[in-house]
């Protein structure tokens, strides 16, 4: 059984300075994220590009991050797609090289909702492993209620968490707790900026790839041992930090090359690139990049 708690750290794709996936940067960047004390991690997300991988990139980034991992942490792989077919395909995919959950978001830009129950339906029955419901309104254009998340873990067994993303995340938290047949945990996203509050609401952590994984840590830790204000000053502390890094309505454009930007000052990363279309910070925004790390980052 999966321990849905705590942080579990969306993976970020590495690629070279000339766009080409950096195969062998994935070991380093596994060992780094895992040096941090993360509940699991989550990869081929929003956040790790995989609407910009080809299929063979993504068995190679699953079947590298598995093998870097080595089951010390679970391994949830993001499956979403445009259509229900490619979906169940990668969702199969993924169990097939050793995922331990996969996350997956509605296809883009539906707007039935009784397609996208069944969409999700036949992706779980391809999958046969836990699921998570992942409820990102800004990327994917489609709103699922409360009452339909609902519905969706009263009618799949394998949902075992839901990702929410729809802002203001902590009013929706209240809602499905209270419309949801049986308890689901549920990660908040959005890179932490609404973190403290989350957790305030119930939320058993975060599923994003904020690259201070150990700062959200940390928060959630004196959250959980009662530690209210100390929780809150380590959030307001690093708030800056979530909010430049996440630059609302961005993603994952600038903010995913901020993001990446700053996983390469850490090491983690050997080159910021980001692939086609997404545009490279310009020099004015590392300048302010490199400001709010000097005030933010203890050392």
């Amino acid at each position: 059984m999966i321990d849905w708690s705590g942080i579990f750290h969306i993976l970020a794709t590495p690629f070279g300075d000339d766009g080409t996936l950096d195969v062998d940067g994935l070991p380093r960047l596994v060992e780094a994220v895992l040096a941090t004390g993360v509940s699991g991690l989550t990869i081929l997300g929003i956040a790790g590009e995989a609407h910009r991988l080809t299929d063979e990139e993504r068995r190679r980034v699953v079947e590298g991050v598995v093998k870097a991992v080595g089951g010390y942490v679970p391994v949830a792989v993001g499956v979403s797609a445009s259509g229900t077919h490619l979906a169940a395909g990668f969702a199969a995919m993924a169990r097939e090289h050793g995922a331990d959950a996969v996350m997956v978001a509605p296809p883009a830009g539906a707007r039935n909702l009784d397609l996208v129950a069944e969409y999700y339906q036949r992706v779980a029955q391809a999958a046969r492993l836990p699921l998570v419901l992942q409820d990102e309104p800004v990327t994917t254009g489609v709103v699922m209620p409360a009452p339909f998340l609902a519905r969706l873990i009263a009618e799949l067994p394998t949902v075992e968490a839901v990702k929410l993303e729809e802002a203001p995340t902590p009013p929706k938290i209240t809602r499905l707790a209270a419309l949801a047949p049986r308890r689901v945990p549920v990660f908040g996203g959005l890179g932490g900026v609404y973190f403290f509050e989350e957790l305030s609401r119930g939320a058993t952590g975060a599923m994003t790839g904020f690259p201070y994984p150990e700062a959200l840590r940390a928060i959630r830790e004196q959250f959980v041992a009662g530690q209210r204000d100390k929780a809150r000053a380590l959030f307001y502390h690093w708030l800056p930090l979530i909010r430049f890094e996440s630059q609302p309505g961005a993603v994952p454009g600038t903010s995913l090359a901020i993001r990446k930007e700053i996983l390469r000052r850490r090491g983690w990363l050997r080159s910021a690139y980001v692939r086609h279309p997404a545009a490279a910070p310009d020099a004015a925004t590392l300048e302010e990049l490199s400001e709010v790390l000097a005030a933010v980052v203890p050392g």
